[in-house]
């Protein structure tokens, strides 16, 4: 059969298994649930906490963070949430958790940045340009102390010696447009400027650069040898710089910081609902979130911080008061530092992470129609196949069918909407797979904890001094917690008598899986997409058996769910693995757990060297549907002591786009030469 007629059919069958009224039918057939949430959860509630935290410059291990981690652990002990427990994780800068060396704590006590004005033969402050109690933006993440008061140069990039060339920078302050810590080795180190000024531009999004009054988040690196203070500013001051320096005027600049790295705590406070089955209760479903962010961070991540809390409340008050049954595992809360953070809990408590079955995670999750924000309900890679990321998706189909209906004049049972929120339609992006957030550490292959990632983006306002409060919609937070709260609470009672119910909603989440891997198969050549389509049907398999973690299926259904996978297969094919060139196996390093790059450091590069590690191919490969990052995660979760190097090449070209095979195999060969993996 033709793949574009066969891929149509498979959309006409979607249509009949799915009509329109597929979400009014409740997910899951649980209305009880549906209905309890929509009627006690609170955008309201939801973001009176969040404008508190939007208050604190919440970086790592500092004061603010500190007064932040005191905020929710009073809040969800008036909850009466059960084990509250405040982890305080030593972090020196040597300590080693994992793949994560501990970063110390970083705390400001002053910063200010001044233009000064000749008056009467005195160079005197007139103008100021950033102030760190007003701003906390303006002074750089591991900023140290200094006080100078000096010229301006500008140096564009600073990227490179070329940008030096004719410009003595010795004890001035020079002005980029790149991150502060990529220039510190020629700028501070090599050329002996005294400070940065950068005006570096958000990730490029569609607005890229459309408000030039943003102050973007700066970052020092924390391990560098070469200490110094930066200041950010916006791309409007820079342009007024800019235009002053090339008519040839000096400008003097005074500039002040009082700010440091100490011996510090990651600070991680959790919390439980308890499981009421003796057998179940010590299997956990747990939420999780970064509370740390740079003041004002409302989006990013005070949005994430307050709805898990909003969970918490809801569920256990439906619970104290008998319209939810206490569930039969156990419901956890993480608030943490991000990713590293979460790296390091995992190591720390190992007993932890073997607990965890499934992890919802909340990372920007507030923004309203000002941030331009598109909502996700992202699934776990393909290395980790699981139904976890189907029971998001069909709460999340539910609230874009309901939602929808509610916003263009129809009657709706449950549109879950906030009386002092918005009224749109969430139109959330479902069944994608992004990184970028913490729970990229729980699926990775140490920990292979499947997840749902509930996330904005874009975001305008992302990283910048205009991530503010009121920029969140509360029917926004409302939402997501409701898509998580109904996830959790599903997955902590999901035993054998639920794999019937999921048996529907599996058939439904496949055919549309099939028809988006047919929309692929065009952009690849003959021997490539019957690798696709191999890969495809292996990870069907994979998420029907994941059922079984959590209830085995009775024989015969679990023969329905088989049988349905190949009567899709018998039409399309089931595909062939391209034929092997490397039959080198490896295996996990149990005693390295976590990703290679967490926050603030680089395992790999560390260990390998950075030289070596820039030159390696893989990190300037880009794939029909995947990055660099995607690849280098992927390819090390797939080391299971089975895989050849040409299989773990299939697998991730099959989810990202081909790649070549040596690209894969010099890479996995750095992970050797560092211990990370071992030859079997």
């Amino acid at each position: 059969m033709n793949v574009s007629i066969l891929f149509l059919s498979i959309v006409s069958l979607i249509t009949i298994v799915s009509p329109a009224s597929y979400c009014q039918m409740f997910p899951l057939n649980d209305k009880k649930l549906i209905g309890a949430l929509d009627d006690e959860l609170s955008g309201e509630s939801a973001k009176r906490n969040l404008e508190y935290l939007s208050r604190l410059h919440r970086m790592r291990g500092s004061e603010d963070y500190q007064k932040a981690v005191a905020f929710i652990q009073t809040q969800i002990k008036e909850y009466g949430l059960e084990n509250i427990e405040l982890l305080e994780i030593p972090a020196d800068g040597k300590i080693m958790y994992g793949t994560q060396k501990s970063r110390p704590a970083w705390d400001v006590q002053f910063a200010e940045l001044w233009e000064l004005e000749n008056i009467n033969g005195q160079w005197k402050p007139t103008i100021r340009i950033g102030n760190w109690e007003a701003v906390p933006l303006v002074l750089a993440q591991d900023s140290e102390s200094g006080e100078v008061i000096t010229d301006l140069i500008d140096v564009g990039t600073g990227r490179s010696d070329e940008d030096y060339v004719n410009k003595n920078i010795k004890g001035k302050l020079v002005l980029t447009s790149s991150q502060p810590g990529a220039i510190v080795p020629l700028a501070i180190a090599k050329y002996g400027a005294a400070g940065i000024i950068s005006y570096a531009q958000n990730q490029p999004t569609a607005w890229y650069g459309e408000n030039d009054n943003l102050i973007r988040w700066g970052h020092l690196e924390t391990f560098a040898e070469d200490k110094t203070f930066a200041f950010m500013v916006s791309l409007k001051q820079a342009r007024d710089f800019q235009k002053r320096l090339k008519a040839g005027e000096f400008i003097k600049l005074s500039a002040k910081v009082k700010a440091g790295q100490h011996p510090g705590n990651y600070d991680i406070l959790t919390a439980v609902i308890e499981g009421a089955d003796p057998t179940l209760k010590n299997e956990e479903i747990a939420f999780t979130c970064h509370l740390d962010h740079p003041r004002p961070g409302a989006n990013d991540n005070a949005s994430g911080s307050v709805t898990i809390m909003e969970v918490a409340r809801t569920l256990k008050k439906l619970i104290d008061e008998g319209k939810l049954e206490r569930p039969k595992r156990t419901i956890r809360f993480i608030w943490s530092p991000e990713i590293e953070g979460t790296t390091v809990l995992l190591n720390y408590r190992p007993a932890l992470a073997n607990n965890i079955k499934a992890v919802i995670h909340m990372d920007m999750v507030g923004g309203g129609p000002e941030t331009k924000a598109i909502f996700h309900v992202s699934r776990s890679p393909k290395s980790l196949p699981s139904f976890v990321s189907d029971i998001g998706e069909a709460f999340g189909r539910y609230l874009n069918e309901a939602s929808d209906k509610y916003a263009s004049g129809e009657a709706v049972d449950h549109p879950v909407v906030s009386i002092e929120g918005g009224k749109e339609d969430l139109h959330a992006v479902l069944g994608q797979f992004h990184m970028g957030s913490d729970f990229q550490v729980f699926s990775e292959g140490s920990f292979r904890i499947p997840s749902i990632y509930l996330h904005d983006w874009p975001d305008r306002y992302i990283h910048t001094n205009y991530d503010i409060p009121a920029n969140i919609d509360p029917t926004k937070l409302k939402r997501s917690g409701f898509i998580g709260a109904a996830s959790a609470y599903t997955l902590a009672n999901f035993n054998t008598p639920s794999t019937a119910s999921y048996l529907d909603l599996y058939q439904h989440q496949a055919l549309l899986r099939t028809a988006n891997m047919l929309e692929r198969v065009p952009y690849l050549n003959p021997q490539e997409q019957e690798n696709l389509k191999f890969h495809h049907w292996q990870y069907e398999r994979g998420v029907a058996q994941s059922i079984t973690h959590f209830g085995k299926p009775d024989s015969k259904l679990q023969k329905e769910f088989l049988n349905y996978i190949a009567d899709l297969e018998k039409p399309i094919g089931k595909g062939a693995a391209l034929p092997g060139e490397s039959s080198t196996i490896y295996s996990r390093n149990e005693k390295i757990k976590g990703p290679m790059s967490v926050f603030g450091y680089d395992y790999l590069e560390d260990q390998y060297g950075a030289d070596k590690t820039a030159k390696l191919k893989v990190f300037s490969y880009r794939g029909l549907w995947g990055s660099s990052g995607e690849y280098t995660y992927e390819i090390l979760n797939l080391v299971d002591g089975h895989r050849t190097v040409t299989q773990i090449r299939n697998a991730v070209a099959a989810e990202f786009g081909p790649i070549p095979t040596e690209i894969v195999a010099e890479f996995l060969s750095a992970l050797a030469e560092i211990g990370v993996i071992t030859k079997t």
